[in-house]
């Protein structure tokens, strides 16, 4: 562990060692490396967010915890398969899951659940200081790891970022400064984050990743994580090319995280989308048409402007076109609050 560790890394890694060992106790290597062999198959998570990006949409890891050092608790109403399922409705990449116990509240329990209630990858966020970690994290089902370059040294960053691969795994390397940064490139990993949060004094400052870029090789995928917090936060990493991101305190905070998700990430035209959607309502209040038929979430419902007051959301039903209906049909999101007419006949 290097001098300029911060205070509570060293913390965490010193308890972090402790368990482990006891961990080793109840599990010796051997077992969980049998465990792992017989693990559920991988989810490319490098695959996902580069599918994302290649639609040129954002890609986000959408993170599930509980807690952290520095903020306590964020979630009081902590499910973490609801969480989980919500991302994956509003168009998460990937999913990150703390599973860290005496510092972030996490537990294994929550990976675990969340990966079997959804399709998408999923990352174990944990301080990862021991090849027992590796190994473990595929047996509870993960897709990818976090190493961390401050809690590491080159071997050891070399050792479990292979033992990774060699078990199907990604491994998203996390750097805060130059000096990290140029010790992460030194691997073949394709995938750099940047935290922009200091460790040591807990500020999160955007231009940590903005000032690294220029550093970093095009063919390695840059995932910004922390501070991000409102749509000027991700214009700006836009801006400069930047479209992976790790979110987390943001869609805790959130009553629906994975709505909060679709709320940063809107691009212009969904913006746009959304107010002709609640212009349409209004229209259509005013005409005395029925609302529920005129606003979707999903932005595909019509407003007739021919309609007769009073008419029936059902009789719009013959307006819209076969396409239209389809599309809504197959919406990915699968929003409950979708209220395309089709829905609306099938509840009533």
């Amino acid at each position: 562990m290097a001098q300029d560790t911060p205070d509570i890394l060293k913390k965490i890694l010193l308890r972090k060692r402790e368990e482990i060992a006891e961990r080793s106790e109840n599990l010796d290597l051997d077992s969980i490396i049998k465990y792992a062999e017989m693990a559920s198959p991988v989810r490319g998570f490098i695959n996902s967010i580069e599918n994302r990006l290649a639609q040129k949409l954002s890609a986000v890891i959408a993170e599930i915890k509980k807690a952290s050092p520095s903020k306590g608790i964020l979630r009081e109403n902590f499910i973490p398969a609801e969480i989980a399922k919500s991302y994956e409705l509003h168009g998460a990449a990937c999913v990150s899951v703390l599973t860290d116990i005496d510092f972030f509240q996490g537990a294994d329990e929550y990976l675990v659940a969340a990966r079997k209630i959804c399709s998408l990858p999923v990352l174990r966020k944990d301080f990862v200081i021991d090849a027992y970690q590796v190994t473990e994290a595929r047996v509870l089902g993960a897709d990818c790891i976090l190493l961390i370059v401050a809690a590491l040294s080159d071997s050891q960053l070399s050792e479990y970022s292979d033992l990774a691969v060699s078990l199907g795994m990604d491994a998203l390397v996390e750097v805060h400064d130059s000096h990290e940064l140029a010790r992460a490139l030194a691997l073949p990993n394709s995938m750099i984050g940047i935290n922009n949060r200091n460790l040591h004094t807990f500020e999160t400052r955007l231009e940590t990743t903005l000032d690294l870029l220029e550093s970093i090789p095009d063919d390695r995928l840059v995932v910004t994580e922390s501070g991000i917090a409102a749509p000027a936060d991700v214009n700006r990493m836009r801006q400069n090319h930047v479209n992976a991101f790790l979110v987390g305190e943001a869609f805790m905070r959130a009553d629906d995280p994975g709505q909060a998700l679709t709320v940063l990430f809107a691009t212009p035209d969904a913006k746009a989308r959304r107010r002709k959607g609640a212009k349409n309502s209004s229209r259509a209040k005013q005409s005395g048409v029925d609302p529920l038929a005129t606003s979707c979430l999903c932005d595909f419902a019509l407003f007739p402007s021919e309609a007769e007051p009073g008419q029936d959301g059902r009789a719009l039903w013959g307006r819209l076109d076969f396409f239209r209906l389809m599309w809504c049909l197959a919406c990915p999101r699968k929003n409950r609050r979708c209220l395309f007419p089709y829905h609306i006949q099938r509840r009533r």
